[in-house]
C-alpha cells in the first residue's frame, strides 16, 4: 500500500519549543477527529530551531482536503500558531511498505 506523505520543515524560536511540544496532542487529536485519510505523524526536531513534520494520508485527495481546512480547529490553530518560519512544505508518495 502506498501513501501520501506530506514534509513540512519549519522553525520555532528555541524558547517556545517546550510550548510546540505541549500543543502537539491538541493538534493531533484534532487531525484525528477531523481529517478524513489522516494516518499519522511524526515531529523530527533539527537543528537552528527548525523541525520537519512528517504527515501520512491514505490518498492525495485527503491531503488535499486536509490543508483546504488549514486550522480550523482550537488544537491545530494552537500548534500552527507557535510557528515563527515556514522553510519548506512538499507532498511525496511511499514506495516500499513497513515490514
Amino acid at each position: 500500500m502506498t501513501t501520501t506523505v506530506e514534509l513540512t520543515r519549519f522553525r520555532v524560536p528555541a524558547d517556545r519549543a517546550d510550548q510546540l511540544l505541549a500543543a502537539r496532542s491538541g493538534m493531533l487529536a484534532d487531525f484525528r477527529a477531523d481529517r478524513a485519510g489522516f494516518l499519522g505523524a511524526r515531529l523530527v526536531r533539527l537543528p537552528d530551531d527548525q523541525w520537519l513534520d512528517i504527515v501520512e494520508w491514505n490518498s492525495p485527495d485527503d491531503f488535499a482536503a486536509s490543508r483546504a481546512k488549514g486550522a480550523n480547529l482550537p488544537g491545530i490553530r494552537a500548534f500552527f500558531d507557535l510557528i515563527d518560519e515556514l522553510v519548506s512544505a512538499e507532498e511525496g508518495t511511499t514506495t516500499e511498505s513497513e515490514q
